[in-house]
């Protein structure tokens, strides 16, 4: 009991300043994203892809979460795109306080309109600390099994957006993208789905007009 108590404390603590996240951030017009998946899905390389179609369109900038280094955050920077690195050491997540500390630097940006925060790669911990973001995207690769929805459902429950990453690998798999979805959509039938692969560039537009169209209408600016 005392180990739940203790659980318990540590997630109002963060839902409390996810709270004073998301207000800060929408009087201030901006939206904001949280990426999350198991390391190697392809979130930053979704992101480097992404942006060429975004620049144009809203201001962004990114916050990058890993447990050490900084090199997914000198790949988004090649982007000519303001970016900080969040380095957590052992912590298998983001949490609302890690952003807190980081959103005076985003602030100090001119006419952001779009934050988008890559989470620490795990498909556990990230789903339970509600970072203030506007919306969850759950990444999900062909190199993983098509039935993770089934085994790791808080992270597909707790999402809008499922990218179901690295089609051109399927054929080389035992994964089934169909079957994928239909377990997404089992654990989560709000889930909005787009199949991408970073190396064909298939899907990456559509998602891409998605998120900004989303952004803007939200509360992103030009």
């Amino acid at each position: 009991m005392h180990d739940i108590s203790v659980e318990q404390k540590i997630l109002s603590k963060n839902d409390e300043l996810a709270g004073e996240n998301r207000e800060l951030l929408t009087s201030k017009k901006i939206f904001s994203i949280n990426m999350v998946s198991s390391p190697g899905s392809g979130k930053t390389s979704i992101i480097e892809k992404t942006l060429p179609y975004l620049k144009e369109r809203i201001k962004i900038a990114v916050i990058e979460g890993d447990l050490q280094t900084d090199l997914d955050a000198q790949r988004v920077a090649k982007y000519g795109i303001p970016v900080k690195q969040i380095t957590t050491g052992k912590a298998c997540h983001l949490d609302a306080h890690n952003i807190h500390h980081v959103l005076p630097w985003v602030m100090e940006q001119d006419g952001i309109g779009l934050l988008i925060i890559e989470n620490v790669g795990n498909m556990v911990c990230p789903a339970e600390y509600d970072l203030g973001e506007d919306m969850m995207i759950t990444v999900m690769s062909t190199t993983e099994g098509d039935d993770k929805p089934l085994k790791y459902p808080a992270i597909f429950s707790s999402a809008d957006v499922l990218l179901l990453n690295k089609t051109d690998l399927a054929p080389y798999t035992d994964f089934n993208i169909e079957r994928a979805k239909e377990n997404a959509l089992r654990i989560n039938p709000y889930l909005k789905i787009f199949e991408t692969s970073c190396r064909t560039g298939a899907g990456i537009k559509e998602w891409s007009d998605f998120l900004a169209q989303t952004a803007l209408n939200g509360h992103g600016k030009i």
